[in-house]
């Protein structure tokens, strides 16, 4: 039971789409130099790059859905 609390997120954290485009572009930074390294051969864990990049694609996920929200507020 208590590996679905873990698994819980926090709804209360709202972020506005120009927190989210700078938590993408950070990350998309990230996983730059991730594979940099990996391709020099320095990278320990190759799996940091999947990890990498579903986290951004969970963000840009995020940052559309508050794009079209923000975009329906307005009409």
């Amino acid at each position: 039971m208590a590996k679905t609390q873990a698994n819980t997120k926090n709804a209360a954290v709202v972020k506005t789409v120009e927190e989210l485009h700078e938590e993408v572009v950070k990350l998309q930074e990230e996983h730059r130099e991730t594979r940099r390294s990996h391709r020099m051969g320095e990278l320990v864990n190759p799996r940091a790059l999947t990890v990498q990049r579903k986290a951004i694609a969970r963000a840009l996920t995020a940052l559309n859905a508050a794009k079209k929200s923000d975009s329906q507020e307005e009409k």
